[in-house]
């Protein structure tokens, strides 16, 4: 009876350990930094539960858990410091931690007492950025800190920070500052050193990405007050263009970028497309098209087959023609204000605050929901990570790993 117990546990590994070969999810939205999961198996007849495999405490945290190489990489806070923690991806079990000490959240954050910034892992190494806005640099195989940045003056935004940073032709691209007065940084990855930095308006709490028009390599932020692009190589600033905040919001959604197209949204703004262009020595954004009835507080879409789909600020799931700005429908479900969504190919996820993982089939036309699971019986502010048909879900202090049947 032991034999059998034991064959079917190693039998149940290797068929976990086969599905984490299907796609590595190494930072903020995925490895395209745009919500796109590949290898995802659909089921034939979706299931009436998910099965849950394992569940671990991990600590308090909001950010998003990474997965390379068969290891689950994960930013948290126990007692009073932060901790990078690195796990078998099949079974949760701990491989290495990292704490360090860390000022505790306050204010009307305290809520959120955890890092929110999600991590970035590139060649062998990963940056996570604290709550507090300590910024630092680990070997992934073996948790040693090969630097870290500290921030003694604890300058940040008014509900701590939210950015997660940015890895590309290893230099680590973070915006750090407080309100009004803020600093996009790029880090050497190999030594911490700076590479470059600009000087200006506050971080909000969105996140970078990258953007290549002719070979070029551009950083997109969306800052306190302005949609903004540097060039990676010096920094310099390339074009901005106003994104003002409505009443007492904040600019809380990341740019979309689909090669010379940036699609945003925010609380109350509605959404827009905008086109840069090169004109002789200059890059030009101009604004294609602006949907004022649908916009987003915390949830960036994603774009899949010409269309837009996410959760508005109302908390209604939306569905946005990609080329005219012109909404297709809108969901009279109520959601959360928090979401996150995932497009994993034949079918959309998303993932509200509330626990339930919602499974969509893509449709332009009409709103279709395939099946809806309760996940998690505490909020959630991470994206779900997705490797064949595994599921782990990171809620307020636990790590779970389901499985799709």
């Amino acid at each position: 009876m032991k034999k059998n117990s034991l064959f079917f546990v190693v039998l149940m590994l290797m068929i976990i350990s086969s599905e984490l070969f299907c796609q590595d999810w190494p930072q903020f939205r995925g490895p395209g930094r745009d919500s796109k999961v590949t290898g995802f198996k659909t089921p034939a007849i979706w299931p009436v539960q998910l099965t849950q495999v394992w569940k671990i405490t991990v600590g308090s945290g909001d950010a998003t858990p990474l997965l390379s190489r068969n290891r689950i990489f994960l930013h948290s806070r126990q007692d009073g410091n932060e901790i990078i923690m690195c796990l078998e991806a099949a079974t949760g079990k701990e491989i290495w931690r990292s704490p360090y000490p860390a000022a505790a959240v306050t204010g009307p954050s305290s809520s959120h007492p955890g890092p929110r910034s999600t991590p970035a892992i590139s060649n062998g190494k990963i940056v996570t950025l604290g709550a507090s806005g300590i910024l630092s640099c680990l070997d992934i195989a073996t948790g040693k800190v090969l630097w870290r940045k500290e921030n003694p003056g604890n300058a940040v935004p008014q509900f701590f920070t939210g950015m997660s940073p940015l890895i590309v032709d290893n230099t680590c691209i973070a915006h750090l500052g407080t309100q009004n007065k803020g600093e996009v940084v790029a880090l050497d990855m190999t030594s911490g050193s700076e590479k470059w930095k600009w000087e200006g308006d506050g971080p909000s709490y969105s996140s970078p990405a990258l953007m290549v028009i002719e070979g070029r390599k551009h950083v997109i932020v969306h800052t306190e007050k302005n949609l903004i692009s540097l060039n990676l190589d010096d920094g310099r600033l390339l074009w901005k263009v106003p994104t003002p905040v409505q009443q007492r919001f904040y600019n809380c959604t990341s740019p979309y970028v689909n090669g010379n197209l940036i699609y945003y949204t925010g609380q109350g703004t509605g959404t827009k497309a905008v086109q840069v262009t090169k004109e002789g020595d200059l890059y030009v954004p101009r604004e294609i098209w602006s949907n004022t009835e649908v916009g987003a507080k915390w949830n960036t879409p994603i774009l899949k087959d010409g269309f837009l789909y996410g959760f508005t600020d109302q908390r209604r799931i939306y569905c946005i023609d990609a080329a005219t700005g012109k909404t297709r429908w809108l969901d009279d479900a109520i959601n959360s204000d928090f979401a996150t969504i995932v497009d994993c190919g034949p079918v959309i996820i998303g993932f509200p605050s509330t626990g339930n993982l919602i499974i969509l089939k893509p449709d332009p036309e009409v709103y279709k929901e395939i099946a809806r699971y309760k996940v998690a019986e505490t909020a959630v502010y991470a994206f779900p990570v997705i490797a064949g048909n595994l599921i782990y879900v990171r809620d307020s202090d636990s790590l779970i790993m389901y499985k799709i049947n």
